[in-house]
């Protein structure tokens, strides 16, 4: 604080808590909300993991792990992907498979980045889950990941899981024409205050999105994108049509 000029009342109200509350990170080491955290890191210009090490010492790669802690408080999230099923949704031999591909990444590492995804699904199994809904490209369930029996797996499991009442599954058919989704993926996250984020991913690393014109702009894309996706029914008939061709 010290080194980038901010007290602990101008830190408090820049990031809306009561200067108590900024007080106690420091004098009893207590730990802000996610969405703080990653304020707070941003305004002192230091990463939010070596400010607050504590949360992130879990088996998600470190630049993901800021969204993986606002997932877990998440009241709704809304996912569009046009190449993967998402992270929450996939299977153990699906994610091993997706990450494996090219052995740009180490067995050890595969392992613990797995057990790190099949952790964050636990979220949906909560008594106060998220909502949760998820749009997919209709190549999604045709390109093959891993074997025809991951394949298999994995479109069983989107089928199943797209019966739950949080949770929602839509395919957009691979006959539609270009969309504006095609552009990348994005997901969107509601916190329970109503403040809305998104995170973003690339080759390399991906970034959670605080700043409210680029939300604003992410969701009038995902509202264009559910524009192009089938009713929740037959995305889950159609998921179950395309199983049948893996088995």
């Amino acid at each position: 604080m010290a080194e980038a000029g901010e007290t602990v009342e101008s830190l408090a109200a820049q990031v809306n808590v009561d200067p108590k509350t900024a007080g106690r990170w420091l004098a009893t080491g207590s730990i802000p909300h996610p969405r703080t955290r990653i304020a707070v890191a941003r305004l002192l210009g230091r990463d939010a993991a070596e400010l607050w090490p504590e949360p992130f010492r879990r088996r998600d790669l470190p630049w993901f792990r800021p969204w993986a802690e606002l997932e877990q408080d998440a009241t709704s999230i809304r996912s569009y992907q046009p190449l993967l099923v998402p992270g929450l949704l996939q299977t153990e031999g699906y994610a091993r498979a997706v990450l494996g591909t090219g052995g740009l990444v180490a067995p050890s590492e595969v392992d613990e980045i797995v057990a790190g995804r099949l952790d964050r699904q636990a979220v949906l199994g909560r008594d106060d889950p998220p909502q949760l809904v998820v749009v997919i490209d209709e190549v999604v369930l045709r390109r093959l990941v891993g074997d025809r029996a991951v394949m298999a797996g994995q479109l069983a499991h989107l089928a199943a899981v797209a019966e739950w009442e949080h949770v929602q599954v839509r395919v957009i058919p691979a006959d539609s024409p270009w969309h504006t989704g095609l552009a990348g993926p994005f997901v969107l996250g509601r916190l329970p205050d109503g403040t809305e984020l998104a995170y973003l991913d690339n080759q390399l690393r991906g970034q959670v999105v605080t700043d409210p014109v680029d939300v604003a702009s992410l969701g009038r894309r995902w509202e264009s994108v559910t524009g192009e996706a089938l009713p929740r029914r037959r995305s889950t008939e159609l998921i179950r049509e395309v199983a049948t061709t893996w088995t």
